[in-house]
């Protein structure tokens, strides 16, 4: 399961994480992330239009979409069957853990603890989303928390940005990040997605100083 997620953000160290409230913003959502140079979406389960738009951004092969937000094993189901090809959660969840491996889909688990690290490779799991990552002390507090766990590859999100971006990704452990700072909410509902096109290409830029 660790494995595929690694294969999937290995040239994609930036997960835009998107809360979308009309399934009709989801083409052109579509379209900005691909010519911004960030071929990635995870929808988040956020609101009534999640789903759908989901489906939408999965309906695009130039574009690796899946699902956050996911708080159960059903969600995760409804996901998959959209076409998230990975699921994310803001905890440490076992049923939605098996219900991915069932359905052949690798899941991201957050975790926040020691604890909830050692729960999630009991499980199987070999890279963990790090959340709320700005309140577990940011870069260095990250560095800290997985300093016990050698081979171990996060995926920092909660409080991520331009300011930050760079010192994440210089980590090791880092494969990738997770942020909504390009794909703000209020921009997709908007329609201003020039802005979104051209804060997507400042975020690749940024990456590209620390990870040509």
């Amino acid at each position: 399961m660790g494995s595929s997620l690694i294969t999937l953000f290995r040239d994609r160290p930036i997960v835009p994480v998107i809360v979308i409230d009309s399934a009709a913003a989801a083409g052109p959502l579509a379209d900005a992330l691909i010519e911004g140079g960030l071929p990635c979406a995870e929808v988040t389960l956020r609101t009534p239009a999640a789903l759908e738009a989901l489906r939408v951004l999965a309906g695009r092969p130039d574009l690796l979409v899946g699902a956050g937000s996911v708080l159960s094993a059903g969600q995760a189901r409804r996901a998959i069957a959209a076409g998230a090809r990975f699921i994310v959660s803001p905890g440490f969840s076992e049923d939605v853990v098996a219900c991915c491996r069932d359905h052949g889909v690798p899941a991201l688990p957050g975790v926040a603890t020691a604890t909830e690290i050692m729960r999630a490779l009991a499980a199987g799991v070999e890279v963990v989303k790090l959340f709320p990552a700005a309140q577990l002390g940011g870069p260095p507090g990250v560095r800290a928390l997985i300093a016990p766990f050698p081979g171990l590859r996060v995926v920092p999100t909660g409080g991520v940005g331009p300011a930050n971006l760079a010192t994440y990704l210089a980590e090791p452990a880092v494969l990738a990040v997770g942020g909504s700072w390009m794909v703000d909410q209020g921009l997709i509902g908007a329609g201003r997605f020039a802005e979104i096109v051209g804060s997507c290409r400042a975020a690749v830029s940024a990456a590209a100083e620390v990870r040509p």
